[in-house]
């Protein structure tokens, strides 16, 4: 286990240090300068200025090389739109709020995807399952931005039941939540129902019924533990989804979390802001993955990591 965890984290490493030297030459690779949009009216020689003190004047090696170092330090610099701020000072305003409806999202989308997919293997071929399955479907097939508006639209605007922006209470929660939780819910729905329908056929669950065991003492203690198996596996890619996804349900209800930033910064061709709000984002949803892959070997005692080659078995 110890040798898998280091090669993972050596991987890690790897992938982290390819998408930092990606996203610089993307930024380098962007033609013009940040400070000669058409939002600032500054001449040549405060350009040149700017530059210089934003190091954008230098060659790329030596840009390259001082961003790394900012990396290393964890000291981003500071903003170009916000000079009075650092990227520091923005991940550490914005970021908890977008990582509290983050993992809010997740709670609701797991909680509700395991219970509609549950009633759904046990009432198979009824009206719950078909109901279940609909939302599933229109979950799946609809955009969370697309579903964000038609929330808008409905709860706040015709029927004045629910704020549309900001974050301040739980009121203001509720429709980005359901927004960003919508289509995982669907996913862990699904997925849960067709390995519950599988699980439920198992020759243990009948032996258990034998057994005079009530039906929720079979479906909880033994059914329900095999059937979520394949949803921690995909709990990775969900994270990854949905804590990305906030930035755009962010900017729709106007949250201030780290999504206005970062769209702002796109605008502004805030550089500082831009690299460093993607490398955090990036280590973290790799921490996150790696995270969950550890906890599905712990989980399923029938995976093995071998200490010769460190494959899974």
């Amino acid at each position: 286990m110890l040798r898998y965890i280091l090669k993972r984290l050596a991987i890690m490493a790897i992938t982290l240090w390819i998408i930092i030297t990606l996203t610089f030459v993307l930024m380098v690779s962007v033609p013009g300068s940040p400070f000669n949009d058409q939002d600032r009216n500054t001449n040549e020689t405060v350009q040149q200025n700017l530059e210089r003190h934003y190091n954008l004047d230098k060659p790329y090696v030596v840009q390259y090389v001082l961003y790394l170092k900012s990396i290393v330090t964890l000291d981003f610099g500071p903003s170009i739109k916000q000079s009075n701020h650092t990227v520091n000072d923005l991940l550490s305003r914005g970021f908890p709020i977008s990582f509290e409806l983050g993992m809010v999202s997740v709670i609701v989308a797991v909680l509700s995807g395991i219970i509609l997919g549950v009633f759904a293997a046990l009432r198979h071929n009824g009206i719950i399952d078909y109901f279940a399955m609909t939302v599933a479907v229109l979950g799946i097939s609809i955009p969370n931005f697309v579903l964000a508006t038609l929330l808008i639209q409905k709860f706040a605007v015709d029927w004045n039941l629910l704020p549309t922006a900001r974050w301040e209470s739980l009121a203001h929660m509720i429709l980005p939540i359901v927004a960003l939780a919508t289509g995982p819910m669907a996913i862990i729905a699904r997925l849960t129902r067709s390995t519950m329908l599988e699980v439920l056929t198992q020759d243990y669950i009948k032996m258990a019924r034998a057994k005079g065991l009530s039906p929720w003492k079979i479906i909880i203690k033994h059914a329900l533990k095999n059937a979520l198996m394949p949803v921690v596996t995909i709990m990775g890619t969900l994270l990854a989804g949905i804590l990305t996804g906030t930035f755009v349900i962010e900017k729709i209800f106007a949250i201030p979390g780290m999504g206005r930033y970062f769209v702002e910064s796109i605008n502004h061709r805030d550089y500082p802001v831009i690299m460093g709000t993607t490398v955090f984002y990036s280590a973290f949803l790799i921490l996150m993955l790696f995270l969950v892959d550890i906890a599905y070997g712990i989980l399923d005692p029938r995976i093995k990591i071998h200490k010769r080659d460190g494959e899974k078995r």
